[in-house]
């Protein structure tokens, strides 16, 4: 279920579930946190597939080495160390739903083999001299431009385009003001029942301090927040000085980008401005930059020479 009181929230619901039935590859794109995954297991769950689990890979969690196995399988015997067959995901998935889960990172070189069991609706295993049938309804999510990767030459026109058959937009939390209210008294409530406290009412300074707080991790920064607040409230009143949000430290200098500044230079020091203020927590700096943390990794490795001279 989608808690929202947001119509634009509503609208993309109404579309969800009326192209459910349908076996048309689906694109879920919006920011980190923003619940493009709970949208995919609501198409799931309204589709005919229903009766069988739905099956997610994340792309970006995965090391490009062993992403391609993890998708297609393996026979024994194919590299070392496969010492039995192995289905892999669109296997696991024939007749339900495959989740494609931050589809912007997958590897250009996986892009081809991809587009190829999506056009033959069959899979090799690697290693495998047949391959295999399979019926998987595809369903993408990213909180990446993928238009722009396409332009970028990062991501394959052909494979856009065949995934990109019903494009989904989830907005931001901060785009759906209505939903921070309801949402966070939802937490709350859900919080306290998990940790075993009396049920809590959310105080009205506490909640005009959330709905004044920009929320750059969306529901799922929320979530944490609040889960955070009620172990550390006593009583049933929630109180704002239990809502710990971050703030810029007075000394911060602001990630001005300059007149002049070409793209790569103004990507690293929004990178590094990010670090600092998220005291190089890297999964909390990818957060908040939108990139997966693999992605944010390779950046740092990238500009690791010039970010010492900074």
């Amino acid at each position: 279920m989608i808690l929202t009181q947001d119509p634009k929230m509503k609208h993309i619901i109404e579309i969800a579930e009326s192209i459910a039935s349908s076996r048309a590859a689906v694109m879920i794109q919006g920011e980190s946190g923003t619940g493009k995954e709970i949208l995919a297991k609501l198409i799931h769950s309204k589709s005919q597939r229903a009766s069988q689990r739905m099956v997610t890979i994340n792309c970006a969690a995965i090391p490009d080495g062993l992403l391609e196995s993890e998708l297609f399988g393996y026979v024994r015997g194919a590299f070392t160390g496969a010492n039995q067959d192995k289905p892999g995901k669109f296997e696991l998935a024939n007749n339900s739903t495959l989740l494609l889960d931050e589809l912007g990172d997958l590897p250009l070189a996986l892009q081809a083999k991809l587009l190829r069991v999506l056009q033959e609706n069959e899979v090799e295993r690697l290693g495998a001299r047949q391959p295999v049938k399979i019926n998987v309804r595809i369903i993408s999510t990213t909180n990446k431009n993928i238009e722009r990767l396409v332009k970028e030459g990062k991501f394959r026109e052909d494979l856009y385009y065949r995934l990109n058959v019903i494009p989904m937009q989830i907005p931001s939390l901060k785009q759906r003001p209505k939903d921070i209210s309801l949402l966070a008294q939802h937490f709350v409530e859900v919080s306290s029942l998990l940790n075993k406290k009396d049920k809590m009412q959310i105080s009205k300074e506490a909640m005009e301090k959330l709905q004044s707080w920009v929320w750059p991790g969306n529901i799922r920064e929320m979530e944490n927040v609040i889960e955070r607040a009620v172990l550390l409230s006593q009583g049933r009143t929630l109180l704002p000085e239990f809502i710990e949000l971050p703030e810029l430290s007075e000394n911060a200098e602001p990630a001005f980008i300059e007149a002049g500044m070409t793209i790569m230079e103004a990507e690293k020091k929004l990178i590094l401005k990010t670090l600092e203020f998220t005291n190089q927590n890297r999964t909390k700096a990818a957060h908040l930059l939108g990139i997966s943390i693999r992605t944010l990794r390779n950046k740092i490795h990238e500009y690791k020479g010039d970010m010492l001279n900074e």
